[in-house]
């Protein structure tokens, strides 16, 4: 049986709360991602930061206010441990089709992220034999 670890990706980008909620932005559009995980100094899961997220700071932020991640940053995650079966995390993409992707965890410490198209590689990996 696939483990969530057996698939996630370990290259990821991160931020801390206290980060300018702009200077996240830049991160996502550099980067070409559509979400930040958000940790503490230790590396545990405290947040997730999304285009959405983001795009909430011109309506709910008044001009010239420095804002952080931590004004605007989901702050209850979903997130899977990496020994999940993959199969849950896949059940959790389809009865949460706006999630594009779910954090991985071990102890509480953030340690990779699955996306949708992680599991669809993996789909058609099996598939194939």
């Amino acid at each position: 049986m696939l483990m969530v670890k057996d698939i996630m990706s370990t290259q990821m980008v991160t931020a801390g709360k206290d980060l300018s909620i702009f200077d996240a932005a830049e991160l996502l559009v550099s980067h070409h991602i559509t979400g930040i995980p958000i940790v503490d100094h230790d590396g545990h899961l405290i947040g997730i930061l999304s285009e959405y997220d983001v795009l909430r700071v011109l309506k709910e932020s008044a001009p010239g206010q420095e804002k952080t991640v931590n004004d605007f940053m989901t702050k209850n995650v979903m997130s899977f441990e990496d020994t999940t079966p993959m199969v849950k995390v896949w059940e959790f993409f389809i009865d949460t089709p706006t999630k594009r992707r779910v954090p991985i965890t071990s102890g509480g410490k953030l340690v990779g992220l699955v996306s949708r198209g992680d599991i669809v590689k993996q789909i058609i990996k099996i598939r194939r034999g």
